[in-house]
């Protein structure tokens, strides 16, 4: 019955060593995906980590709003998805009065936890989506 979401913007993280991170936990209970987390050595997997604990807790406050009951066991990522953000550019000095442009890229990070009921719901709704066309 609950659904959460959580962002984060302009995180200094290439949207594609990102991605490796958000692909690990896309589909996998929540405190799964804490664990999962916890452990990866990529650089990206703290900011998800935060993003995942920020996403519970939403969680846990839309349930308290509600009057519902919240079990943190009950919690999927549904869906994970990393967008690119803007590019900060820089120049660096090189050999004979050349300039080098360095790229420093940004990235929009979002999670989505539900509950089983509605992971399942969403999962049929893309079914029902993919039949239309």
């Amino acid at each position: 019955m609950v659904e959460s979401i959580a962002r984060v913007k302009h995180i200094r993280v290439t949207a594609t060593k990102a991605r490796r991170v958000v692909n690990l936990i896309r589909g996998k209970q929540a405190i799964e995906a804490l664990a999962i987390l916890k452990f990866a050595p990529q650089g990206a997997s703290e900011p998800v980590y935060k993003l995942v604990e920020a996403a519970i807790a939403n969680a846990r406050v839309k349930a308290d709003a509600s009057n519902s009951f919240f079990d943190e066991q009950d919690l999927f990522v549904s869906q994970a998805f990393v967008d690119e953000g803007t590019t900060l550019k820089r120049f660096q000095p090189r050999a004979q009065g050349r300039a080098f442009q360095i790229l420093k890229r940004t990235s929009h990070i979002t999670i989505v936890l539900a509950t089983p009921d509605e992971f399942a719901g969403a999962a049929s709704a893309g079914a029902k989506k993919a039949g239309k066309k």
